[in-house]
């Protein structure tokens, strides 16, 4: 397992705004430290499809697959990834409850238009459901131009 995997990601040090941030950019560094295409770009979706099919199979994550480990913190970054190639794409605010025990699920980007999304209830289906509830899927959906799937290719070495 590539080093930067064993790193744990600690949410609720701040805030959930700091810690949205702080996981988004600690999992793009895992996700490229594993060869996924994981820069920010409305592209890179795909890449959180391709890493879901890499290390999930039936709603569960694969044994010793990156998944197997710290799963919830690694879905809440994995979540936050999206939630920010989102907002950066199309706008938005993060909308947090820091008094929320279930916080960290119930984070909210607000778009432009006003509508509210979950990006890290939106990993969390994909997880579970399978290439139905595709990433790329949903940010093109919500106007992000991600392009065709990128050629099948096994980016993790590990």
């Amino acid at each position: 397992m590539p080093e930067l995997w064993t790193l744990a990601v600690i949410t609720r040090m701040g805030n959930l705004k700091q810690d949205i941030d702080k996981s988004a950019d600690w999992i793009a560094r895992a996700l490229r430290s594993s060869n996924y295409r994981a820069n920010f770009t409305p592209q890179s979706l795909w890449d959180v499809d391709i890493f879901f099919d890499d290390h999930s199979r039936d709603g569960a994550p694969k044994p010793g697959g990156l998944l197997s480990q710290q799963m919830g913190a690694r879905l809440f970054a994995l979540g936050a990834y999206v939630g920010e190639v989102i907002r950066r794409g199309v706008g938005g605010e993060w909308q947090t409850d820091d008094s929320d025990p279930q916080g960290e699920i119930n984070v909210a980007l607000k778009l432009p238009d006003g509508s509210l999304i979950w990006p890290v209830q939106r990993v969390m289906k994909r997880l579970k459901n399978g290439s139905e509830d595709g990433i790329a899927v949903y940010g093109s959906a919500l106007g992000l131009s991600v392009g065709a799937r990128p050629a099948p290719f096994s980016p993790f070495r590990g």
